[in-house]
């Protein structure tokens, strides 16, 4: 048997989910529930809202590396002017 971590406070079985899947992720009150098969998580059911905050955390770490790879390039001058 091995052991492993489940990542929220919530969890649920896949029957549970299964019946009434609604009802599961209303449990998580806006966070992710982790689905259980034979008591080992499976997945995480993610509520559309705290996915996309994810998403946007994600995206924001991205620029944060092109920002950081960039900062020792040459600054080029231009004028709106010239846009």
């Amino acid at each position: 048997m091995s052991t492993h971590q489940i990542l929220v406070d919530v969890s649920a079985g896949i029957s549970e989910l299964k019946k009434n899947p609604m009802a599961v992720v209303k449990q998580g009150d806006g966070f992710p529930v982790a689905i259980l098969n034979r008591n080992e998580p499976v997945f995480y059911a993610v509520p559309a809202e705290a996915y996309e905050v994810l998403m946007d955390k994600l995206e924001d770490i991205e620029f944060a590396e092109i920002v950081k790879q960039r900062a020792n390039e040459p600054i080029i001058e231009v004028s709106i002017d010239d846009l």
